[in-house]
């Protein structure tokens, strides 16, 4: 079987500025705006109205963009590769046209472009950065992304050595890290319950405050989703667990007590022990906290 092509050949002038891609055949040029689609298929980032946005519309307004987004042509106009958070601050500065490098991609080659480029950027929400990722390696491997998730703990688990050059290059381009350390710290989260990946998806609900949710016993979690999404920080939201299930206090198995200071009186009882039992017996007691031990003595 021939090995794929190399990953850093096939993303050469899909990333790392794109600095290939001017010298596509479409080269590089000016867009309008009104022309771009998104496509969510290649977008990571779901919620791209970060905090950051409107720093990123000041420094158009006052320098413009100084990385062209890439597009790809479609029926009627292009479709947005890489750039969204661009494009949405070209929009909020009032700009009809936008800068752009205009590739021929196939699915495969703008999904993994796309992707990519937001991975190398800072500011992901760690549920996107999970997905982008999966979604990257299942891309990458031409399997599908629950084969994805399952090979890469499969490989964690197992050591084995398949496919693991290949991510080892992949994760090298992307600088998080390794294969390993990404299969065994983030990808776990993904074990957390649906509607707590499906807040931290839609409605930004943090990771750390997520965490906490699914932690919880399976009866309060609904609660405590609900309570968190009504704008709480995580100490609000780590008392109302404590409130809700409140640590178990240890309490003194009574009547085994007694049973033991009826045993401990009884002569017979004792009479009924070996050597062995005796020199045990004395070992326990010898363990016996000294506020017991006193109230033990004859008065």
């Amino acid at each position: 079987m021939t090995r794929r092509k190399s990953i850093k050949g096939q993303l050469s002038g899909l990333v790392d500025g794109m600095e290939a891609a001017s010298r596509s055949a479409h080269g590089s040029t000016n867009a309008p705006v009104s022309s771009i689609r998104t496509g969510a298929a290649h977008q990571p980032r779901r919620r791209a109205e970060d905090a950051n946005l409107q720093d990123l519309v000041t420094s158009i307004r006052e320098q413009g963009i100084l990385q062209p987004l890439l597009i790809r042509p479609i029926p009627g106009g292009y479709e947005l590769v890489a750039g969204e958070r661009r494009l949405r601050a070209a929009q909020l500065a009032g700009l009809t046209e936008v800068p752009v490098h205009i590739r021929d991609l196939t699915d495969a080659q703008a999904l993994e472009a796309a992707l990519v480029e937001n991975l190398q950027r800072e500011g992901m929400e760690i549920i996107d950065e999970v997905d982008a990722t999966l979604a990257l390696v299942a891309n990458r491997l031409g399997i599908h992304r629950d084969a994805a998730r399952h090979r890469l703990m499969a490989m964690l688990s197992s050591k084995v050595e398949a496919d693991s050059p290949e991510l080892d290059e992949l994760f090298a381009l992307l600088g998080k890290g390794t294969w390993q350390s990404f299969a065994k710290n983030k990808l776990r989260i993904l074990n957390w319950p649906e509607n707590v990946l499906s807040a931290m998806r839609n409605q930004g609900l943090a990771y750390t405050i997520a965490g906490i949710i699914a932690a919880a016993p399976t009866e309060y979690q609904a609660e405590l989703l609900q309570f968190a999404l009504g704008k709480t920080s995580k100490a609000q939201v780590r008392a109302r667990a404590k409130e809700l299930n409140p640590p178990k206090s240890r309490r003194i198995d009574r009547q085994a007590t007694i049973v033991m200071a009826r045993k401990l009186a009884s002569e017979r009882w004792l009479a009924s022990l070996n050597d062995q039992d005796e020199r045990e017996l004395e070992d326990w007691l010898g363990k016996m906290p000294d506020r017991i031990r006193q109230a033990l003595k004859p008065t």
